[in-house]
């Protein structure tokens, strides 16, 4: 059977035209080549490295200022909440890193996975392949979004760990002031891991449909960047309160309300929502855009 082999710099291996296309174990093979591609990267390494020494700055930073004050505590509810509890610094380190670090990343990976290989020369030979634009657009979207739950669990996992080191462990104060078990709080990190990665699908949307516009993929990474930057500073606008709701970023904190009991889901089921909405309008542009051009020239 022919194989086709992708050579350069960024996909060194090659891709066998052995699983036939159309089928779910051809696309769970372009799906593993790109996953490995996204992560062997030094440049993804390096962003998961980041990402996780986020939490241990903001958890020796908490440490240092209560020591300073003698155990007094202060400050903002979240941080009052990590001197009793090193579990919550999981959910502290994830409020500071979604509005910037956790975007800025995904947007540098969602904006590089098109526009990236067509810079390097080996997305024309992904394509003579038997893949399929559309299947391959597809694979590449899943595989940012399998980033998005690494680059979360990166945080989440690093909080955890470096609270255990600094803060005491135990039963959990929810911001509604109930009291749950530790085994309890742990679960509700994990589903917050979900909510948070989710919230990222329509930036990784946005992403891959710049990527699809230039054969840059510097540009592609810094116009998606940038995007995330301007977005942020409109939702900060209360004179722009009528278009806000829309904003790709405008519902991401609402994982706060699931720690709570009972639970609030409306804010989480309203933010949800508004990442389909994004993954459909600009996922069919990238497809429109991908599929009807020659973006390798």
């Amino acid at each position: 059977m022919s194989q086709v082999e992708a050579v350069g710099p960024s996909r060194p291996q090659t891709v066998a035209a052995g699983p036939r296309r159309g089928t779910p174990a051809g696309f769970l093979a372009l799906f593993l080549s790109e996953l490995g591609l996204t992560f062997r990267r030094m440049r993804t390494i390096a962003l998961l490295g980041v990402l996780a020494l986020v939490p241990i700055l903001i958890g020796v930073v908490v440490k240092i200022e209560t020591g300073d004050t003698n155990g007094r505590g202060g400050g903002p509810a979240f941080i009052a909440q990590v001197t009793q509890n090193g579990v919550f610094l999981a959910f502290t380190a994830l409020v500071v890193s979604l509005p910037v670090f956790l975007p800025m990343t995904v947007g540098v990976v969602a904006g590089d996975s098109v526009a990236g290989e067509a810079t390097s020369g080996t997305l024309r030979y992904l394509l003579v392949a038997p893949a399929g634009r559309t299947r391959l657009l597809a694979a590449k979207f899943a595989a940012a979004m399998a980033f998005c739950v690494a680059a979360t669990l990166a945080v989440a996992l690093s909080a955890l760990l470096i609270g255990s080191i600094l803060f005491p462990l135990g039963q959990v104060t929810l911001l509604s002031g109930d009291t749950i078990s530790l085994g309890s709080a742990l679960l509700r990190v994990v589903l917050i891991c979900a909510v948070v990665a989710l919230s990222l699908a329509g930036l990784v949307a946005i992403g891959l449909f710049v990527s699809t516009l230039t054969g840059s993929g510097i540009a592609a990474m810094a116009t998606t960047v940038g995007l995330v930057i301007i977005v942020q500073v409109l939702d900060s606008f209360p004179q722009l309160h009528a278009v806000q709701p829309w904003l790709f970023t405008h519902h991401w904190l609402s994982f706060a309300d699931l720690l709570r009991k009972p639970m609030y889901w409306d804010q989480v089921w309203q933010n949800l929502g508004l990442q389909a909405l994004y993954v459909a309008v600009f996922g069919s542009a990238a497809w429109a855009r991908f599929t009807s051009r020659d973006i390798t020239a």
